[in-house]
């Protein structure tokens, strides 16, 4: 089962899906791919940022999971999360929007082609989930990218933005129960009215 490890699970698994499709041919080494915030990324060239954490609605889980004869497991949580994956080029500054450009192009194509984390592909975290994830590009206006982009004393910079989803948070709560072990039926007659 699937852990509080899955969240991190899902961010490693696109820096991997990432890596693969980029190194070397876009980006010279698996290094210039990672998780980070747009103010503190080091020498990052293709940054992938966890922006938001939201629950699911379209899966509510209501049911219990027998764990043996005398447990159960309360229902899991499911979550969507939202990425922000933004390119930056360290090129001289007459091709730096050139080269974003070709890495945010390739970006798109790489998930597009992988656009769900099967755990045949990225490992048993993922072949333990009820649902496998899917990556979704998501549509938004420009105005809503920069208020989420919120870096002070730096512009917006041309970003992606993906939701992966539904993501499944296993509980950890486990409440003992107790079987039926045996019956009492009293048979009888009831009593009209007025007798």
């Amino acid at each position: 089962m699937s852990d509080f490890n899955i969240i991190s699970d899902v961010g490693e698994a696109l820096v991997r899906l990432l890596r693969e499709g980029l190194v070397p041919e876009i980006i010279p080494n698996t290094e210039g791919i990672g998780v980070c915030h747009p103010s503190d990324r080091g020498d990052i060239t293709l940054g992938i940022c966890l922006y938001d954490v939201r629950r699911n609605t379209t899966i509510m889980d209501t049911d219990r999971i027998s764990i043996g004869t005398k447990q159960q497991r309360m229902p899991s949580t499911f979550l969507d999360l939202y990425y922000m994956i933004t390119a930056y080029s360290s090129s001289d500054i007459k091709f730096r929007s050139l080269e974003e450009a070709k890495i945010i192009g390739r970006t798109i194509q790489v998930l597009e082609g992988t656009s769900v984390l099967r755990g045949s592909i990225f490992g048993k975290p993922f072949s333990e989930l009820q649902y496998e994830p899917r990556i979704e590009l998501l549509d938004m206006e420009t105005e809503e990218k920069t208020r989420i982009w919120n870096t002070p004393d730096q512009p917006y910079r041309l970003s992606l933005f993906y939701k992966v989803h539904p993501v499944e948070l296993v509980s950890e709560k486990i409440t003992g129960i107790t079987r039926v072990r045996e019956t009492d039926i009293t048979v009888g007659q009831i009593p009209r009215s007025g007798e």
